[in-house]
């Protein structure tokens, strides 16, 4: 019990964390136009980095580019881990701090966890972890330039990907969103998984004989699809949730984000058969394996 104690205090009970504020005077990264320049400086750098493999290296084998890919997969899922502990840490205090407040309105802890009462601040535990899940999608978008050093290929999903979280994570925190508590909890859960899995065939451990990265992406899409309606279910019946609005927009880009993977996942699916129509099984069979390693790399 003396480790789930000092556990407990790190990632919960700390005046650092107990006392967070979003402010845009004290919080590093919360101004609008760091925002915005920010993600700006994040698409082109990675459109100059392709321009310039494209004329410095006339082919298109990859670089070789040692443990990069197994220490950028190993520090996301320990992050990931990490912020879904204090998480769920975070919210548990949270919830029995403020119980009595519920009594009223007869909220129960997952009507919470969906929508937030009106008038939410910013501020406490939850939102402090909001807060290191915002800054680690800076380090989560990193993985855009390992998959153009590697495969030489601009990946407009993965850019236009990255730039929505991190523009969603920063919405959260600036309008105290509901069903962020949730989110944070569906996604780093699953991006623990995904990246540890990276980390271990980075280093050479066998691989799933299925496109694991591929079905760990639906499935986080699903929960957040379910979850949506949940929200939008909650604010008619509870009289409304904090920051609806930018749940809206929220709700939009998502919607954006699941058109442009189911467009990519339904050509690579098209690609294959046509290709295995053609090829023949034995030509099948290789093009797939190797659609699966790049699929594994590209996604999420």
């Amino acid at each position: 019990m003396t480790s789930y104690h000092s556990l407990r205090y790190y990632l919960s009970e700390q005046p650092s964390i107990v006392g967070f504020r979003w402010s845009h005077t004290q919080s590093w990264g919360s101004t609008w136009s760091f925002l915005f320049s920010s993600i700006a400086l994040y698409v082109s750098a990675a459109v100059v980095l392709h321009v310039l493999l494209q004329l410095l290296f006339r082919h298109r084998r990859p670089l070789p580019l040692g443990p990069l890919p197994a220490v950028h997969s190993l520090s996301m899922a320990l992050i990931s881990a990490t912020i879904f502990a204090g998480t769920v840490l975070s919210a548990t205090a949270e919830i029995r701090d403020t119980r009595w407040l519920w009594r009223r309105s007869r909220t129960t802890t997952f009507q919470w966890l969906l929508c937030f009462p009106l008038g939410t601040r910013p501020s406490g535990r939850v939102f402090f972890w909001s807060y290191i899940y915002y800054l680690s999608r800076f380090l989560h978008a990193l993985r855009s330039f390992i998959t153009i050093l590697r495969y030489r290929e601009l990946p407009f999903f993965k850019l236009f990907n990255h730039s929505i979280l991190i523009f969603m994570s920063f919405l959260w925190l600036e309008f105290s969103q509901s069903f962020q508590v949730l989110a944070i909890l569906l996604t780093t859960l699953v991006y623990s998984v995904v990246y540890g899995y990276r980390f271990w065939t980075a280093i050479g451990l066998p691989s799933a004989c299925f496109p694991f990265v591929v079905n760990c992406q639906i499935l986080l899409l699903s929960c957040n699809l379910v979850c949506h309606f949940g929200v939008l279910l909650l604010h008619f019946i509870k009289g409304g949730c904090n920051g609806i609005g930018a749940w809206i927009f929220n709700s939009v880009l998502n919607g954006a984000i699941l058109f442009l993977f189911l467009n990519f996942y339904v050509k690579k699916h098209l690609r294959k058969t046509k290709v295995g129509v053609i090829g023949g099984a034995g030509h099948e069979l290789s093009f797939v394996a190797k659609k699966l390693e790049l699929v594994k790399d590209k996604d999420i």
